[in-house]
């Protein structure tokens, strides 16, 4: 094994961004409650306020409508509920109509009973069907109540970036709510609410740089909530009850702060390592198949098959090779299986497939470092009809 470890999983979390760090070391001495109103109180809540508008600044948003959670999966769970109101109105969402390719945390429809949920179907290149999706809303039964749509702004395992845009206008010409998660763009795209036209994105904390244990439900407006999730103190304008996690959020808003300002250069940066990594790798096995490289991607993800590697022996592998991988959604409790971003595009999932997600910090000599491990286990493999 190598000396020194090689970190490229930054789809599953980023590291620490020192911008982040230095937050959270100045703000283990605000011991103040955030809902207290004596100085120490007033001190903790002001660093809060700061981070809930550099959180909303990252996403193009109102301040007032970022709402703190503990990561994108209670956001998920938050949101994705038949039980919303507007203004003080109750107003019943009657189906979840979920894209083929989503996270766990929304695939699993939140609060919505198991036969209230609905796929969207994706074409062969890992986008979602935008007509099939228009053909759905417009067999709704809207007796039920209105639909939701949940769609990712960009795959957590490929990378593919979602035409969510274009989704937002069909769920809006069918009265609909849309949901869109947006972990693994933040800090990789420019990000505008607006101009998504998403009625609520979700975003997280680790995803960007910031510390594990924060992440945030962001709405378009505040007038249309959905019922809170967690009950008690009224905390979050009464949407997420609960002492803030202070020393989370305060290192989320420096992290998406250090985004802002970092965004273009760590893009294009990033993007030339992962365009050389791809070369490398085809060089050195010409029959890899990389997922979407056709198409639009985060430019940080690779997303490939290698025929004759399965992922768990392919991440091993690299392992072993001191280069940390993964082989898909790191949300899993550690378990590698089929992927069904794969079987949702019309791959055969068996074939299995490994990710490599770049970052701020990843440099040049790491992505060589990263093909020169590939080639061995590429070299390594029993050629086909070799016995086992």
């Amino acid at each position: 094994m190598a000396a020194t470890r090689l970190y490229l999983d930054w789809n599953a979390t980023a590291p620490l961004h020192p911008a982040a760090r230095d937050a959270m070391l100045h703000a283990l001495d605000l011991y103040g409650n955030p809902n207290s109103v004596h100085g120490e109180g007033r001190a903790t809540r002001a660093a809060i306020e700061a981070a809930r508008r550099q959180v909303a600044s990252l996403m193009g948003a109102d301040p007032a409508h970022v709402i703190f959670t503990s990561g994108a999966t209670e956001a998920a769970n938050m949101v994705l509920t038949p039980e919303f109101r507007m203004g003080r109105t109750p107003l019943a969402i009657g189906r979840l109509y979920i894209s083929a390719i989503e996270h766990p945390a929304v695939r699993e429809g939140g609060r919505f009973a198991k036969d209230k949920i609905s796929e969207i179907p994706v074409t062969p290149k890992g986008t979602v069907d935008l007509a099939a999706l228009e053909t759905m809303l417009a067999a709704h039964d809207k007796t039920e109540g209105l639909p939701m749509v949940a769609i990712m702004l960009a795959n957590n395992e490929t990378g593919i970036v979602q035409p969510v845009s274009e989704a937002a206008k069909i769920v809006q010409a069918f009265g609909g709510l849309f949901v869109v998660d947006a972990v693994q763009a933040a800090g990789r795209i420019p990000l505008d609410v607006n101009a998504i036209g998403a009625d609520f994105l979700i975003v997280s904390s680790h995803k960007i740089g910031g510390p594990k244990g924060a992440g945030a439900l962001i709405s378009r407006g505040e007038v249309l909530m959905p019922k809170p999730l967690i009950h008690g103190g009224g905390q979050e304008k009464g949407h997420r009850s609960g002492t803030e996690n202070a020393l989370g959020i305060i290192g989320f808003g420096a992290a998406a702060a250090a985004a802002i300002a970092e965004l273009d250069h760590r893009n294009a940066d990033v993007a030339k390592l992962r365009d050389r990594l791809e070369v490398g790798m085809k060089l050195a096995a010409p029959d890899v198949i990389i997922h979407g490289e056709d198409g639009a991607r985060v430019p940080n993800t690779s997303f490939f098959t290698l025929p004759g590697l399965k992922s768990e022996t392919g991440q091993i592998a690299f392992d072993l090779e001191g280069v940390a991988i993964s082989a898909g959604s790191a949300c899993s409790s550690g378990k590698v299986g089929e992927s069904h971003v794969l079987s949702a595009m019309g791959c055969d999932p068996k074939l299995g497939a490994l990710r490599i997600s770049l970052g701020f910090t990843t440099t040049e000599e790491d992505v060589e470092r990263a093909i020169a491990a590939f080639a061995r286990i590429a070299g390594r493999r029993k050629p086909a009809g070799a016995a086992a």
